[in-house]
């Protein structure tokens, strides 16, 4: 009895996904509930479990872009443990297929190219790309065919590996190094990712339909530096987490949407949607791409449950977790570039929000104070907000809540 593997519906937006990595191969014997694949699609990257124990076969190829509901592996539950006969039978054939490589010889002498309707996806797509035809490539898959390691491989070093570069003409003179560098060694081609295509669609579509402008602003952390160095080890003790600058900031972000709550709005065609709601996107940077995951209620929660929340999203991003609910929903974005160093950036919206709010690295500069000048410890701020709900006078006025706030941190504990 056998038991299809199907890709699951992960929401009603998403129609397909890159089976970006399989965990298995085919043959192994895989228990219920063991990881099989990661399959990624343009808002997160899910996991894959066995339903059921048995011997698996693929059906798909790593990297192929696969439809929900596609079949993509068969599990064999009549198989208790270890490989299945027929398992080592197929293993055995292809080793013999890919030792003598006749089949795929004799078609190249005889001048014939794999047919394209065997070929996966992701083969065809690397032959449009680098030039190479299949039909030149010594395939090790199954019944000799060309595999996209195979096709990886060939693209490498810039020739197939069933043929042999022509001996060069005595009297030619050998080529340069650089003459002698294909296009292949120099450059590499990589298809974007789904996650990375929707980042990109998201950021032209926030400057082609927005009306964005930036307001700067500039915040001496003094006290916030000062409050955490006091009460650090207090607050680890009694939380068992360390106070960090992000809590402050979304508090900071919320006496501000209090204070304008003309930001804390959205466009829905010719609809203005006033939210009542303090739900906060806070920017991570993944090895696949930018996510916003939102804290739910951050009026509601304290400093500790906001560090929490900010911890288990980092978290679950690192670990490819992320699921669609924990990034819908926001109603206002903050991003940290100063982590990178940055000094000062124009952040793109986040639409449908009203506004993005920059974090930037803290730097000690000279700055005047009752008269003197003095060294603080200071960051720049940049707000981008859609101008056309937002006028330039709530923008200003929201930022510099923000900045009265983090000045003064028992703003934010009286909510004033």
């Amino acid at each position: 009895m056998a038991t299809e593997v199907k890709v699951p519906a992960l929401g009603e937006s998403i129609s397909s996904g890159i089976l970006a990595k399989w965990h298995v191969k085919s043959g192994d014997y895989v228990e219920s509930g063991q990881t099989l694949y990661d399959l990624e699609t343009d808002k997160i990257t899910s996991e894959g479990t066995a339903e059921v124990s048995g011997v698996i076969t693929l059906k798909v190829e790593q990297d192929e872009e696969v439809e929900i509901g596609a079949i993509i592996a068969e599990i064999d539950e009549s198989a208790k443990g270890g490989k299945s006969k027929k398992s080592e039978d197929s293993a055995k054939d292809a080793t013999e297929q890919k030792g003598d490589g006749k089949h795929d010889e004799d078609d190249v002498a005889e001048g014939k190219d794999e047919s394209s309707e065997r070929l996966a996806p992701s083969v065809r797509r690397l032959a449009d790309e680098s030039g190479i035809n299949p039909g030149d490539v010594k395939g090790t898959g199954k019944d000799g065919r060309v595999t996209k390691g195979d096709m990886l491989a060939a693209i490498e070093s810039g020739k197939s590996s069933k043929t042999e570069a022509p001996a060069a003409k005595e009297a030619e003179p050998a080529p340069s190094k650089v003459e002698a560098a294909s296009n292949e060694e120099r450059t590499t081609r990589k298809k974007l990712t789904p996650l990375r295509r929707t980042i990109a669609q998201r950021l032209v579509q926030a400057q082609q339909t927005t009306a964005m402008l930036t307001t700067f602003n500039e915040v001496d952390m003094s006290a916030v530096m000062g409050l955490r160095k006091k009460h650090q080890e207090q607050f680890v003790k009694q939380h068992g987490i360390k106070l960090g600058f992000m809590s402050f900031f979304t508090k900071a972000v919320v006496l501000g949407l209090k204070a304008v709550p003309g930001i804390n709005a959205q466009l829905d065609g010719e609809t203005l949607i006033q939210n009542n709601f303090y739900d906060i996107g806070i920017a991570v940077s993944t090895p696949k791409g930018l996510m916003v995951p939102v804290i739910r209620d951050c009026d509601k929660l304290s400093f500790d449950g906001i560090e929490k929340e900010i911890i288990a999203y980092a978290n679950k991003a690192k670990d490819g977790k992320i699921g669609i609910n924990d990034l819908q929903g926001g109603v206002f974005t903050i991003t940290n570039g100063g982590i990178f160093g940055s000094m000062l950036s124009t952040p793109i919206l986040n639409t449908p929000q009203a506004g993005i709010l920059g974090m930037h690295t803290i730097q000690e500069r000279p700055v005047a104070r009752n008269g003197e000048v003095v060294i603080r410890p200071m960051m720049y701020l940049a707000l981008s907000y859609d101008h056309r709900i937002v006028d330039g006078r709530e923008a200003v006025t929201f930022l510099v809540k923000v900045k009265e706030a983090l000045e003064d941190p028992a703003r934010m504990l009286l909510a004033i």
